[in-house]
């Protein structure tokens, strides 16, 4: 049953590599990197349990935090156009 999740897991990320490559917009992209990030989170709890390795799911939790960050962060930039800009409340210091 899990040699079955793998597999659909792994047709799952070379669909989304698809879109990812032709995704018309960059927020298409960014949707199928998120989307990546995501099946190698599942993928790394189902090896680990295969394994017998429980210090996978850990690994798979941080990945999961950092895609979560990292996909705000592209999306921010996108829209901003720069990480660095102060919010509103900060422009007057």
């Amino acid at each position: 049953m899990y040699t079955v999740a793998v597999l659909a897991l792994l047709v799952t990320l070379g669909l989304v590599l698809v879109r990812g490559l032709l995704g018309p917009t960059v927020f298409d992209r960014a949707q199928a990197a998120n989307t990546v990030g995501t099946a190698a989170v599942l993928l790394l709890a189902v090896f680990g349990f295969l394994f017998g390795r429980p210090e996978f799911l850990d690994l798979a939790i941080i990945y999961g935090l950092l895609n979560v960050i990292g996909t705000i962060a592209v999306l921010k930039f996108f829209r901003y156009g720069d990480l660095g800009e102060p919010g509103e409340g900060e422009a007057g210091k």
